[in-house]
């Protein structure tokens, strides 16, 4: 199976110097818990609704003062949505994340491959992603 058959398509994003307070309501509005930073069409990282929760209410940082690039995970895990879904759950596991951001082969975001994604092809390999995540 490929991670295009169980991902999530056309991921909603953000782009860097939004407000922290901008991401979490749309994360909140779409029920989601990760954005894609992007800027000119380009993957600058990822930011989830835990890093707004401890890297800007959890330190008393303002989130209306903090932008998203302050935060941001810049080192973002990412796989190909031609890649076999064993490849992507070794990757989330061997990471320790939930969720990868998916590339086209020309680095175009394609969606997002969430351990919940996972679990709809796999329960087994989801199980071993949330062992792995919650290890960390």
């Amino acid at each position: 199976m490929k991670v295009q058959e169980l991902m999530t398509p056309k991921a909603e994003s953000i782009e860097p110097g939004a407000r922290t307070k901008e991401a979490a309501k749309k994360m909140r509005d779409l029920n989601i818990g990760s954005l894609p930073v992007m800027e000119d069409g380009k993957l600058m990282g990822i930011i989830t609704d835990r890093d707004i929760c401890c890297r800007v209410s959890g330190t008393g940082r303002d989130a209306v003062g903090t932008k998203v690039n302050e935060v941001m995970i810049k080192e973002v895990a990412t796989c190909y949505e031609d890649d076999d879904i064993e490849i992507a759950a070794n990757l989330m596991e061997g990471r320790h994340v939930r969720r990868l951001v998916v590339l086209h082969r020309d680095d175009s975001v394609a969606g997002i491959l969430s351990v919940d994604d996972l679990a709809r092809g796999s329960h087994e390999l989801a199980s071993e992603v949330l062992e792995a995540a919650t290890r960390h």
